[in-house]
């Protein structure tokens, strides 16, 4: 009887700690998984651009351009 109870036990334990380290990790635990699927996935395209790439990393640039200088001090 005192088998079957540390198993349960230990049983409970591993699952919690497994339940524990998936809540604590959950956003790198999820971007490595779609990272995995993608390279697993026959159908992914490394080439074929499905991102925002194509946006501009600054919205204006003639704003910015003509702001006055900095005065040095």
């Amino acid at each position: 009887m005192g088998a079957v109870v540390t198993a349960v036990i230990a049983i409970a334990a591993v699952v919690l700690g497994w339940i524990t380290i998936e809540m604590a990790c959950k956003p790198c635990l999820d971007s490595g998984r779609r990272a995995l699927d993608r390279a697993l996935d026959p159908n992914y395209d490394p080439d074929q651009s499905n991102s925002t790439a194509s946006e501009p990393l600054l919205a204006d640039v003639s704003v910015a351009s003509a702001a006055s200088p900095a005065k040095a001090i």
